[in-house]
């Protein structure tokens, strides 16, 4: 038997709890795992309180993240004993997710857990560190330098916006950290941000173009706020979207693109190819130092993520949260 949270449905109702289940109703996969930690993402939040379209059927466990150790395996890359990550491939979705003490995956949906980091600590960086991660890769990619300019990270206070102002400091970088809670300043200058700027500058809406003020950026909260970012990039600059927490929509114009040559780059982390999941965590290894990791992150148990899902989605949750099956 094994604990995990278990989302149900019934007509239009959705009933969220935590269960004890017996293995026999783990899906098909080719390796088992022992879950050490998970996290709680905004997706995973969405799921819980059914306040998104995440789940796709049910019943269904949630949780895009996880860590552990291999108990079973018919794979020929793992054996029992070895240590794993899994970060997206639907699971948490389609597929029972990381929000329990086993999960049963398809073994090309693992890598291996980085010698850089223990369990806890992948979780602490998890979807979000990865997903600013491969932000910060396409930026470069693009062809950003620290010297071309300032980089704007919107969504700032939250998992990957956090994670996206300590890599990019850490590659010397000047950072401005778009925030809609000054109280955090001390915490995202601690991350190193070098300015904070109020959201309410970005959210509402704004013209086709305006000044030229930051050679890149990484906006997680799309709509407005992505239109505005876009507006405010100067010539040849790039920015990388990779979420939507103010909304699905971008009320924006082509003029950005055709009169200032700025590239839109779309992040997704679900179905990353292996080689750039692998490269992505070898870069977070050289560049998260565990400190870091500390001030970004709380630790909760399972009994605790239902709730912590509601104040994850009301904006009252800071960086990081690991949950752990100990």
């Amino acid at each position: 038997m094994f604990k995990a949270i278990v989302i149900e449905k019934q007509d239009d109702a959705q009933r969220v709890t935590i269960q004890s289940l017996d293995e026999s109703r783990l899906p098909e996969g080719d390796v088992t795992v022992r879950v050490e930690c998970s996290t709680l993402n905004y997706k995973d939040a969405l799921a819980i309180t059914g306040k998104g379209p995440v789940v796709r059927q049910f019943p269904m466990v949630p949780g895009i993240d996880l860590a552990g150790t291999v108990e079973a395996s018919s794979a020929d890359e793992f054996k029992p004993g070895d240590s794993v990550l899994l970060n997206g491939w639907g699971v948490g979705e389609t597929h029972w997710g990381g929000l329990a003490e086993k999960a049963r995956l398809r073994s090309d949906w693992l890598i291996p857990l980085p010698s850089a980091f223990t369990a806890s600590q992948a979780m602490a960086i998890g979807t979000a560190g990865y997903t600013a991660m491969l932000a910060v890769m396409a930026l470069e990619r693009q062809g950003l330098e620290p010297d071309h300019g300032e980089v704007l990270v919107t969504g700032a206070s939250g998992g990957v916006g956090s994670y996206a102002i300590a890599l990019l400091a850490r590659l010397g970088y000047r950072v401005i950290a778009a925030t809609g809670r000054p109280e955090e300043e001390a915490y995202l200058k601690g991350l190193g941000a070098q300015a904070i700027l109020d959201r309410s500058e970005l959210a509402e809406p704004g013209r086709p173009l305006g000044k030229e003020r930051w050679a890149g950026a990484i906006d997680s909260v799309g709509s407005h706020t992505l239109a505005n970012v876009l507006a405010g990039t100067r010539y040849g600059g790039c920015v990388a979207a990779c979420g939507l927490a103010q909304g699905m929509d971008l009320p924006a114009t082509v003029a950005p693109f055709i009169l200032r040559g700025v590239t839109l780059a779309g992040i997704d982390s679900v179905m990353r190819p292996r080689a750039d999941r692998l490269e992505a965590w070898r870069r977070l290894g050289e560049l998260l130092a565990p400190a870091q990791l500390d001030t970004i992150t709380r630790t909760i148990g399972l009994d605790e993520a239902i709730d912590t899902a509601e104040a994850l989605l009301a904006g009252r949750v800071r960086g990081r949260v690991v949950v752990s099956m100990a």
